[in-house]
């Protein structure tokens, strides 16, 4: 099996269990905003670190690679909070569709950061997504428009985040930067979250404990994707998505995206497309 198709099974795993993720976020609606980013990142800490203990890697990285690995992990928390916002305040599939704007980001920070050039059909493509996601977020001159513009800003904090995977990729093990995520993600929130703390109860348990497992098995899944493929190709996958999410918001809370918002959709996805097939037609199997 080749890099190029062992990441996009990852990357697609992946996407499919962060669907599920944003589902349960919903579902715990109840719960601060907080508290759901810790509790998602609880599970994965504990994982992370059974897996980089029995491989014998550092939990925290090497001092050499801390300014990268932090990067990576401040940018992973703007864009699991300013997600799990947008899942609050929008419809389950308008939320995904603004994350998954994150591979154009990708093609972005990956040339300026990583050398990762663009082709002129990726920056057609890069045209065409943020169209998509002007008709998601659909610009209002007033306050109604702030958790689509918070969705936009998660697909950017994820781009960045991706990158920076890329950039680790052959200098950390996955479950040393997981690990690294998580811990400044906990540490960082908790103190904050205290002033709102109270304990979950009934089926909140279970929606908590949903967002820790796919989670974690999200971050897994992207970070091993991101260790066969070049970032701005394996980050087209992440489209899948916004298909399982709108499936879920339909089933269970009876959701349809209006027009414009099933319009950029499909822009989005067709602005993948173009960029993965420029991509895969210009550069070489890792």
């Amino acid at each position: 099996m080749s890099g190029r198709t062992r990441a996009a099974i990852l990357m697609v795993c992946s996407a499919t269990a962060f669907a599920f993720m944003g589902a349960f976020v919903k579902a715990a609606a109840a719960t601060p905003l907080l508290d759901k980013v810790i509790v998602r990142n609880l599970v994965t800490l504990g994982i992370a670190a059974a897996i980089a203990l029995r491989q014998g890697h550092p939990l925290l990285g090497r001092r050499s690679n801390q300014p990268l690995l932090l990067a990576r992990s401040l940018l992973g928390v703007g864009g699991v909070t300013c997600y799990f916002y947008a899942i609050d305040h929008l419809l389950l599939a308008d939320a995904t569709m603004l994350t998954t704007l994150s591979p154009f980001f990708v093609a972005v920070f990956a040339a300026l950061f990583l050398g990762e050039r663009a082709p002129k059909t990726v920056i057609a493509a890069m045209v065409i997504g943020f169209l998509g996601g002007l008709l998601i977020v659909k610009p209002r001159f007033d306050i109604s428009v702030v958790p689509a513009l918070v969705g936009l800003a998660s697909g950017a904090f994820a781009g960045a985040a991706y990158t920076a995977l890329r950039a680790l990729r052959s200098r950390e093990a996955p479950a040393t930067i997981i690990f690294h995520f998580s811990l400044v993600t906990v540490l960082g929130l908790a103190p904050v979250a205290a002033a709102d703390l109270r304990l979950p109860q009934g089926m909140e348990l279970t929606w908590l404990l949903g967002i820790g497992v796919s989670a974690a098995i999200g971050q897994f899944g992207l970070t091993l994707a991101y260790r066969h493929a070049p970032a701005a190709e394996v980050s087209v996958y992440a489209s899948s998505m916004m298909v399982v999410a709108a499936a879920l918001g339909f089933v269970f809370w009876s959701e349809l995206p209006d027009a414009l918002s099933l319009v950029g959709g499909a822009l989005i996805l067709l602005g993948s497309t173009m960029a993965y097939t420029a991509r895969r037609g210009a550069e070489p199997a890792p």
